[in-house]
This record gives C-alpha cells, sequence and structure tokens, in this order.
C-alpha cells in the first residue's frame, strides 16, 4: 500500500476553500485511476503541544509509488493538481510513501 498525504495551510477564506474542495476538488480527485480510498482531516488539526499551522489534510491511498506517479501523470490526476493553485491560498506540500504494517 502507498500513501499521498497532502496538507494544507490555513487559507485566506477557509469557507471558500471548504466550497470548493467539496464542490470541485473531491470529485477530480476521485476520478485519478488506481486511487483506493481518500479520507480528510474532520476538525482542527493539533500539535501535541496544541494547534498548527495545517488547515486540513488529505490522505490518498494507492497500490503502490509506481501506482501515484502514474495516477498523477494521467489527464484527471493533472486536472486534480492543477486545481489545487486555485484554492489553496495558504499553500500545500505532499509526500508520498510506502507502508507495511508492524
Amino acid at each position: 500500500m502507498a500513501q499521498l498525504v497532502v496538507t494544507y495551510g490555513m487559507p485566506a477564506d477557509p469557507a471558500a476553500f471548504a466550497d470548493h474542495y467539496r464542490d470541485v476538488h473531491i470529485p477530480l480527485a476521485r476520478a485519478i485511476p488506481g486511487l483506493r480510498r481518500f479520507e480528510v482531516s474532520a476538525g482542527p488539526v493539533l500539535t501535541p503541544e496544541g494547534p498548527s499551522d495545517v488547515h486540513m489534510t488529505a490522505t490518498l491511498y494507492f497500490d503502490s509509488l509506481a501506482d501515484i506517479a502514474a495516477a498523477f501523470a494521467s489527464p484527471q490526476g493533472q486536472a486534480a493538481a492543477a486545481d489545487v493553485a486555485g484554492f489553496a491560498t495558504g499553500g500545500a506540500s505532499m509526500l508520498m510513501f510506502e507502508t507495511r504494517e508492524v
């Protein structure tokens, strides 16, 4: 299993971010080939010390890192990636990794 974790910084307009993410970005992301599961954080994103500068996280699950690369090379993946600049006014960071159960 492989994961793509996206962290979104605080947007200039949280309500506009939420509306766009729900109405536009989620449908684009769900169309990405090879996507197995898609989760977003609910409520505040905290650290052990308290609040963080992260507004929201999204975790996308794929079978492998190669599948993530293929997914984002696809037209659907390109569309989802291009959409981020339109709503993520607080910035976005992505991490990709394979996982194993321990």
